[in-house]
């Protein structure tokens, strides 16, 4: 037992943690910044003030995560994001295909769990930051509420994923709170005062059928008039979750010390909400329904914004400016909300795209003044607009793997954050990052220790495309769709396609490529036929009077003409899609962008893939075949498609797929890197979505890697992740490896993205 007398005052007990690395915020961001680092050998610390991992991912706030991908919803072909976010996101839809947020969470505390580098501090808040020098900190104190110690976490680099920046604000580093005016940075899509300068918080509820008649009487504090809301029209029985995303409250007020008010007023929305559901009357099918859960607390979107060394703004993501110093990249559209959120008369939201991808430099990853601070998460250097992007999950957590990556370089050469650009190491951080998935646009990943590299590659088979083997599906042209197709160089092959009429009708097809090397926004048009239909089946010779300027995917593109059925194809290829010009309203998406003229947007067309089983191939044929598969596309510095599939793909009929790596000389190699296809293009909703698959269909499942003599360094079976590390328990000293393959299913072929080898 425990006896004490009476004392005067007693302390809590304090725990020194001494690490390489203190992460402060154990949201997304900040748990792939954790894992990142720590598997690069830094010992970390990892600070969240909430019971689980997550931040708005987690079941506490339940947002699904986004990033590029955008719902399928824009023109970014194979974004989803790299590196760790990504095996998170494979992993949950793997495991967790139903989007169960509270299995989410354990996928987090595994994941974190796994590592012995990382120390984790759950239910621990950050209160203040102790500094060696008006510019360096030097430990950060902390406070568990359910142990009642107290934490000293000392640490030469230190990494701010709080959202709110509770480290930067403490710390003394320089911060914007609301947007910036146009005239500053000439943003034309800078929010007026009646708008509003900040987006607010929101609050989500999930209902669940009870079997029953259920009845609901609600608290005194429930709003008592929801046509307070001007939007009450759109709730519904049966949309719960982050589809309500737009109950959202909080812009006009302070979003960090306001916040509290604010989730009383998003309780009062919410609770008046299933009210209005239950006892209007006006949703009869809500009889069974029970209020299963609310949010205890509010999803931030918007807070403090810190100063780096750059500021991105609203042309960097538009006009998809080039920095030296890329390590991440977004693609959400600039999406800013009203201020006055659910009580407003606008739109809740207002989105607008860019044609592609954008680079976000590594300026904008480190405080401007304390000289050992990384920014992560949404706390990074950007202008409100730019914000309105570069704020979402996805985007986020690959800003700040990136700094974890810097942290770690930071260490091994004795340097700050900002030498890294002043003493010139941002080429060694992009190509780390690079080695281990983390896709930088228009950066290849290029090592003098990757053995893969000085190797001859060669294949068992190699799919020099003709057509689809199989038998055609046919389905009405009912909404335009384009097939892409990875082209040379010059003038475009000859191409069948098939139609079959239901009468004599005229079809127009166009050929398109995008105006932007790496985007893939079909914005120029090289060629346009009208064809002639004769009822039956209709074979289209398509020879188009067209050069493309450089290799790239075109798009063969069939417009609406219901009286048409074309042919598609159950057969799926890595780099080969078929995308459609439809409606996507979630992200804004109407068939085509028309913005103001006065808001420094860009009008074009969407043309979007579907979500599997739809989104077929349409069944086509090339002569003279395409020789896009080759097996030297696994040593070229890419492992997702870009302007090429940049992949090896083996033949349809090739029974036993291998790739061969052969060298002059023996060779010593202690770990190899694979990569497979996991489909960057699907976005993986994390939470209350569901998909299609649990692995993703060109996903290679069973592999094996052999030597020269045949003897198996490596196998594995029932593979789903994109990158694979194998660590040989002794160096295999071999002048070839090769590494045999199944094809994941029927329908699709074996492929291998990138090989990379080391001594």
């Amino acid at each position: 037992m425990i006896k004490q007398d009476a004392a005067g005052a007693r302390t809590f007990p304090e725990k020194n943690i001494v690490v390489d690395l203190a992460i402060t915020g154990g949201g997304l961001s900040g748990v792939c910044a954790a894992i990142t680092a720590a598997r690069q050998g830094l010992k970390v610390v990892l600070v969240q003030d909430r019971p689980v991992l997550g931040g708005n991912a987690s079941s506490e706030v339940r947002l699904w995560i986004l990033g590029a991908t955008s719902h399928m919803g824009n023109n970014n072909r194979w974004a989803r994001e790299g590196g760790v976010v990504d095996e998170i996101l494979v992993e949950n839809t793997a495991r967790n295909p139903e989007g169960n947020p509270v299995i989410f969470d354990m996928i987090l505390l595994d994941k974190v769990s796994q590592e012995p580098n990382i120390t984790l501090l759950l239910n621990t808040t950050v209160y203040q930051a102790e500094k060696k020098d008006a510019s360096t900190i030097s430990a950060l104190r902390a406070y568990c509420s359910q142990n009642q110690t107290e934490y000293i976490l000392k640490a030469p680099l230190f990494i701010d994923a709080s959202g709110d920046g509770v480290v930067g604000f403490l710390a003394g580093a320089a911060f914007r709170m609301g947007a910036e005016k146009k005239e500053e940075f000439g943003e034309l899509f800078a929010p007026s005062e009646e708008y509003g300068e900040l987006l607010g918080h929101s609050l989500y509820f999930y209902s669940k059928d009870a079997g029953r008649p259920v009845r609901f009487t609600p608290p005194a504090f429930a709003l008592d008039d929801i046509t307070k809301v001007p939007r009450f029209r759109s709730f519904n029985a049966k949309e719960y979750g982050c589809k309500l995303w737009w109950i959202e409250y909080g812009g006009r007020l302070d979003t960090v010390h306001d916040t509290e008010t604010i989730k009383w007023e998003l309780w009062k929305v919410v609770y008046g909400v299933w009210h209005h559901i239950k006892n209007s009357g006006e949703f009869p099918e809500a009889e069974n329904l029970t209020l299963e859960w609310v949010g205890m607390i509010p999803g931030k979107r918007e807070s403090r914004r810190f100063e780096g060394d750059y500021m991105m703004i609203q042309q960097d993501i538009v006009e998809q400016r080039q920095h030296e110093d890329a390590v991440a990249f977004g693609g959400w559209s600039i999406d800013l909300h009203p201020a006055d959120g659910v009580f407003s008369e606008k739109p809740g939201c207002n989105q607008w795209h860019s044609k592609g991808i954008f680079q976000i430099p590594y300026r904008c990853l480190y405080s401007r003044n304390i000289r050992n601070l990384f920014l992560g998460g949404r706390t990074i250097s950007a202008s409100h607009v730019a914000y309105g992007s570069t704020r979402v999950m996805a985007t986020s957590a690959h800003v700040t793997q990136a700094a974890a990556m810097a942290a770690v370089i930071c260490k091994e050469k004795g340097l700050l954050p900002a030498e890294i650009i002043h003493k010139g190491y941002i080429g060694t951080l992009q190509q780390r990052l690079l080695q281990y998935g983390q896709y930088i646009p228009g950066q290849r990943y290029i090592a003098s220790s990757d053995l893969a590299q000085q190797a001859k590659v060669s294949a068992s088979s190699e799919l020099v495309f003709r057509e689809f083997p199989g038998q055609p599906l046919l389905k009405p042209l009912q909404v335009a769709v384009a097939q892409m197709v990875p082209l040379p160089a010059g003038k475009p092959p000859v191409m069948a396609f098939h139609a079959e009429a239901a009468e004599s009708t005229s079809l127009d097809v166009e050929l398109r490529i995008s105006g932007k090397s790496g985007n893939h926004t079909p914005d120029v048009t090289l060629s346009r036929q009208t064809l002639q239909l004769q009822p039956g089946r209709n074979c289209l010779q398509l020879q188009f009077d067209a050069e493309l300027p450089q290799a790239g995917y075109a798009y063969v593109t069939f417009f609406t003409n219901p009286k048409v059925q074309l042919h598609y194809t159950e057969k799926r290829v890595t780099g080969l899609l078929s995308v459609f010009n439809t409606i996507n309203r979630a992200v804004s998406n109407y068939g085509k962008q028309t913005p103001p003229e006065d808001i420094g947007m860009e009008a074009f067309e969407f043309w979007c893939p579907q979500r599997r089983p739809e989104g077929q191939n349409l069944d086509f044929k090339v002569n003279d075949g395409l020789p896009v598969f080759s097996p030297a596309n696994v040593i070229n510095g890419i492992e997702r498609p870009v302007d090429q599939p940049n992949a090896w793909v083996a033949d349809w009929d090739d029974v036993q797929p291998a790739l061969t790596l052969a060298w002059d000389e023996k060779k010593d190699i202690r770990e190899i890197e694979l990569f497979f296809d996991t489909d960057y293009d699907h976005p993986m909703e994390s939470v209350l979505m569901t998909h299609p698959e649990t692995v993703m269909p060109f996903c290679v499942r069973n592999y094996r890697v052999k030597d020269e003599q045949g003897n198996i360094l490596a196998e594995r079976k029932g593979n789903y992740q994109a990158f694979n590390r194998i660590v040989l328990d002794h160096p295999a000293r071999t002048s070839k490896l090769t590494i045999e393959v199944e094809h994941p299913s029927g329908d699709v072929p074996g492929a291998i993205c990138a090989v990379r080898c080391y001594a």
